[in-house]
Formats: structure tokens, C-alpha cells, sequence
């Protein structure tokens, strides 16, 4: 792509599949990121993890499959974000860790071989600008949630709408909603973020030291020791808008 694309939507794809017994594989691709991750588990708790990088912004991220390692040894649970009272989401890289997540439920709820959960989502550009916009999240092809945008705030429909948009949209989805409804509250709440960058010229941002102070340090990337050392991986951003089946073509 030659340069940031100011139409059309954000588009991302999540897809997690039982593929043997005592294994979940899950796939994350969007603008911007292309994540695999390999869950192993006894039916009770998760025995390994792994993870492979695709695509990614900073030349740094792949480094994160490490310390999405210490999941190994948590019990599975249906909540996705039980993976955060294990270990501590700022040392991992955010999309790996959500989609560990995910993955760790998927395996929770069980199922035969073959058994898959996906979730598509679409973020019109400029929907955070400050005018009105629809955002729409999917579930296995079944449109599931539609919410109203207004800058940064939902707006519509509630509950969504009267919750705190920033420093505790997820922990209440968590501690609120039933484990499928507030997975899928989770998820288009981060994409919301995530979508912002469309548009955005990101490649003209040589270091991640450069954004330190607005990002915080809020990832495996953004860490000391590894943020002086993180460097834009250039001309990996992707358009999918019109061409959404082309998201995880290469698997899970």
C-alpha cells in the first residue's frame, strides 16, 4: 500500500478453532497486525503457549511470544480476560495477549474438533473524529453488536452507552455481562481503539520511543529496554476494506 488509506472501514478478523484434543489455534489480522497463537491444555488448565508473528508494526513485537509463555499453568476459564489475573497484560504485546484470551475461553467452552468461533469487525474511518458513525461487530456471520459513535464516546444503544468509554469499558463488560456477551463488548471496544489508526501516517513514525508519552507504557513494546530498541517495521499496513475474506487466509 503506498500510503494511509482515509475511506472506507478498519477492518479486523479473529478467529479461534479447536484443532486436536487439548488444543485451541487462534488468528488475528487487521490493518495492521497479523498474530497466531497456539494454546495446549489438560481440559483444566493451559500446559503451553505459543506464538507466531505474521505481520507487525514495531520490529520488537515478535519478542512478545516470551511473555505470553507464563500462561501456561492458569485454569481455563469462559471469561477472556481471565488471562489478566494471571499475568500482567503490559509486559505482553495487547493484541497477542487478547487473542491468548480468547483462545483460553474457546478452549473453556469446549467442543469437537473443528469447533470454531470467529468475530469480524468494521470501523468507518474518521469514526472517532468527533461526527456520528456506525460500528459493527459480527460473530461466526451473525451481526451481533451495533454501536453509535460520537468522537469517543458510545453513545448508543445502552448499556453501552453509559458506561465510562476509557479506564473501565472492559473491567465492567467483565464484571457486568454474561462471558459471551462481554467477549464480544471486549473485542469491538478494542478494535474501536485499534481503527483509530486508520488513516494515519504510522510509517512516518521512525521509533516507538517517539510516542512514549502518549502511548504509556502499555505493552511488551513500550517496556524499558525494549522501547529504545523498537523500530517501525515499514510498509506493512494492509487496506481489507472490500476484500474482508482475505483476512486469515493463511490461517487458523
Amino acid at each position: 500500500m503506498s500510503g494511509p488509506v482515509r475511506s472506507g472501514a478498519y477492518r479486523r478478523r479473529i478467529r479461534v478453532v479447536i484443532d486436536a484434543p487439548g488444543s485451541v489455534a487462534g488468528g488475528l489480522e487487521d490493518d495492521f497486525h497479523y498474530f497466531q497463537v497456539q494454546i495446549r491444555h489438560d481440559g483444566a488448565h493451559v500446559t503451553a503457549v505459543d506464538a507466531n508473528s505474521r505481520r507487525w508494526p514495531w520490529t520488537t513485537c515478535p519478542g512478545a511470544a516470551e511473555p505470553l509463555r507464563a500462561l501456561a499453568g492458569m485454569p481455563l476459564s469462559h471469561r477472556c480476560l481471565a488471562v489478566g489475573d494471571w499475568t500482567d497484560p503490559r509486559q505482553n504485546c495487547t493484541h497477542m495477549f487478547d487473542l491468548a484470551g480468547l483462545a483460553v475461553a474457546h478452549a473453556a467452552r469446549g467442543g469437537p474438533i473443528g469447533t470454531i468461533r470467529q468475530y469480524d469487525v468494521a470501523i468507518p474511518f474518521g469514526a472517532q473524529g468527533g461526527r456520528r458513525a456506525t460500528v459493527e461487530l459480527w460473530r461466526d456471520g451473525e451481526s451481533t453488536l451495533t454501536w453509535t459513535l460520537e468522537g469517543m464516546t458510545c453513545v448508543d444503544p445502552p448499556p453501552y452507552a453509559e458506561v465510562r468509554w476509557r479506564g473501565g469499558f472492559l473491567r465492567w463488560a467483565d464484571q457486568t455481562l454474561d462471558p459471551d456477551a462481554a467477549e464480544a463488548a471486549i473485542v469491538l471496544r478494542r478494535a474501536c481503539d485499534i481503527g483509530m489508526g486508520r488513516g494515519m501516517d504510522l510509517d512516518a513514525i521512525p521509533n516507538a520511543v517517539d510516542i512514549l508519552d502518549t502511548q504509556g507504557r502499555i505493552c511488551h513494546t513500550m517496556q524499558p529496554g525494549v522501547v529504545e530498541v523498537a523500530h517501525r517495521n515499514r510498509g506493512t499496513i494492509r487496506d481489507y476494506d472490500g476484500r474482508v475474506d482475505e483476512l486469515l487466509a493463511d490461517g487458523p
